[in-house]
C-alpha cells in the first residue's frame, strides 16, 4: 500500500520477531530433546525441578506461566515417562506435589550438555545473550 507506515510492516514487527525466534528456539531444542526422552514443555518442567525438587502443581504452574488445564496432561506424561512422581501434600492434602524419580534425576547431565552445545551453536556473545534474557524477561514483566 503506498504511503503505509513504515513500523506497520511485518519486518518491523517486534511481535513477529518474537515469535519467529520462539518458534525457531523450540524447533532447534526438538531433536536433541526427542534424543533424551523428553518434549520442549517437559522439558521445562524439568528445569524447574532440577532446581528445586518436590515443587506443588500450583508452584510449578506459577513458575511456568502455565494453567492446570495444560499442565496436568503435561504432567502425566512426564509421570507416564517414570521422570516424576505425584503425590498429594501430607501437610495440605488438596496439593499435589511433583517430585523427580531416579530416572528423572539421570537425565539433568545430559540435558546440560544438549542446552551447551545449542548454546554454542548461537553465534551470539554471552554479554548478548545475557542482554536478551534480560530484555525478554522485561518484556514478561510489564506485559
Amino acid at each position: 500500500m503506498v504511503g503505509m507506515d513504515p513500523e506497520f510492516r511485518l519486518d518491523t514487527q517486534l511481535c513477529f520477531a518474537l515469535y519467529t525466534a520462539s518458534r525457531k528456539v523450540t524447533s532447534a531444542y526438538r531433536e536433541p530433546l526427542k534424543a533424551i526422552g523428553l518434549t520442549y514443555p517437559q522439558y521445562l518442567v524439568m528445569l524447574v525441578l532440577w532446581e528445586q525438587d518436590h515443587r506443588s502443581v500450583r508452584q510449578l504452574g506459577e513458575t511456568l506461566a502455565l494453567d492446570s488445564g495444560t499442565l496436568s496432561p503435561l504432567l502425566r506424561r512426564v509421570e507416564a515417562a517414570g521422570f516424576v512422581t505425584r503425590r498429594r501434600s501430607e501437610q495440605d492434602e488438596r496439593s499435589v506435589v511433583i517430585s523427580l524419580t531416579d530416572a528423572g534425576r539421570a537425565l539433568q547431565e545430559p540435558a546440560a550438555g544438549m542446552q551447551r552445545e545449542l548454546l554454542d551453536e548461537l553465534d551470539m556473545s554471552p554479554r548478548d545473550r545475557k542482554t536478551l534474557h534480560m530484555l525478554a524477561q522485561k518484556l514478561c514483566h510489564v506485559l
